[in-house]
């Protein structure tokens, strides 16, 4: 799964909630959650340390290779 956020201009404790459930939820079907991000976004999951657990992506492109790199292993 790809959610682009990078349009995104501001994300709040309850959407960094749900986008952890996300990636949990992904991770237990044995899939692969990619996100895009801008600055902005990225900034403030690093500021809450989720960076290591989140996959955050510059692009679409980029995720989307990821996705399929996962699908692939």
């Amino acid at each position: 799964m790809v959610l682009d956020l990078a349009h995104i201009d501001f994300v709040d404790s309850s959407g960094l909630g749900a986008l952890v459930q996300l990636a949990k939820k992904a991770q237990s079907a044995g899939g692969s959650f990619q996100i895009v991000t801008n600055p902005r976004v990225t900034q403030t999951v690093k500021l809450v340390r989720l960076e290591s657990f989140l996959s955050l992506q510059d692009s679409v492109e980029v995720a989307i290779k990821r996705v399929s790199e996962s699908n692939q292993g």
